[in-house]
């Protein structure tokens, strides 16, 4: 989540409360601490936003050497930022101490606290450290503007794969950690498989048949999607998972002979997802869509009807429709 949230009326993040319910149940919750010192920091404020639900957020004066320290309830993984460059992940009773030190555009981090919590970040941090010996850029659009060949980004991304999984394999972290590493690892893959080549193509137009890609209908073949529930509370991976069945569905027409446009209305996006997706797939990524919508507060009651619709036939997970209930209020 960006900034924009914390900005909000009182009232609004009141009625997001629950949006922590996407992690499961609010029984039982577990206190769970983050606490940082930060150095080298040029800015008056230091901020932890949690991309699960704004209402896991905290802001503190800077104050270079001084313990930044917050505490909250959760009942499942959750990611959070700080100062939107720094991503850590916390588990219900974990308890996680964060060194940053600002060295102009490279950051230092060191980790220190419980056991679990440290094994599960220094995961992230080998998968980031990977990133940067590969040279592997997150911004598909830095990419074009670099002129990296479209080949040579799908390659890279194999590459990132395979190194990623090995040392997934070999990390002590959670299974609940390494799920929802796994599904930041599909989306950088598999959005550069499905997206890149048409994004270079459109740029700099180089059709896809000259990309020296082999057969881009065929890029993502043997691809199983995920189900488990860290991957479906990931943000990125419901992009993924919504560009993944726009493709799905236009080489479906490709074979048939027929032609295909991307939706790119919310109404005909809810279409294609409702009838690609089943169970908690689809009910993730209708709600995702619907919530993006309303809270992008344009032309709000266009999502009326398919709301209606959502919660009769494909909503299963009670928490999305309250949240949806009082976004809609």
């Amino acid at each position: 989540m960006t900034r924009i949230f914390m900005n909000m009326k009182k009232t609004f993040l009141l009625a997001l409360v629950i949006m922590g319910a996407a992690f499961g149940t609010m029984e039982a919750q577990e206190k769970t601490t983050i606490s940082a010192e930060i150095y080298g920091y040029q800015n008056d404020m230091v901020y932890f936003d949690c991309m699960q639900t704004p209402l896991i957020a905290q802001e503190f004066h800077t104050n270079p050497g001084e313990e930044h320290v917050y505490s909250f309830e959760c009942d499942n993984l959750v990611c959070l930022t700080i100062n939107g460059r720094t991503t850590v992940l916390l588990q219900p009773g974990d308890s996680l101490h964060v060194n940053i030190t600002y060295e102009g555009k490279n950051v230092q981090v060191e980790y220190s606290g419980s056991e679990r919590a440290v094994v599960n970040n220094r995961l992230m941090k080998s998968i980031e450290t990977l990133k940067r010996s590969l040279r592997y850029k997150n911004q598909l659009l830095g990419c074009v503007a670099l002129d990296i060949k479209p080949k040579t980004r799908i390659d890279d991304s194999r590459t990132l794969l395979e190194k990623a999984t090995a040392l997934m394999e070999k990390s002590a972290a959670s299974a609940e950690a390494k799920n929802y590493v796994a599904a930041l690892i599909d989306y950088d893959v598999y959005m550069s498989f499905i997206e890149y080549p048409v994004m270079y193509e459109s740029v700099r137009g180089v059709a896809l048949a000259e990309q020296e890609i082999g057969d881009y209908w065929n890029i993502t073949e043997g691809y199983v999607t995920r189900t488990d529930a860290q991957a479906l509370n990931c943000p990125e991976y419901a992009s993924l998972l919504m560009r993944y069945c726009f493709y799905m569905n236009a080489k479906a027409a490709m074979a048939k002979g027929e032609s295909y446009e991307m939706p790119k209305m919310m109404e005909s996006m809810y279409t294609e997802i409702a009838a690609f997706y089943d169970g908690a797939q689809r009910d993730f990524l209708l709600y995702i869509l619907l919530r993006n919508f309303i809270m992008n507060g344009k032309e709000i009651e266009r999502a009326d009807v398919l709301y209606k619709e959502y919660v009769e036939k494909y909503n299963s997970n009670p928490f999305y429709k309250e949240i949806l209930d009082m976004l809609l209020q």
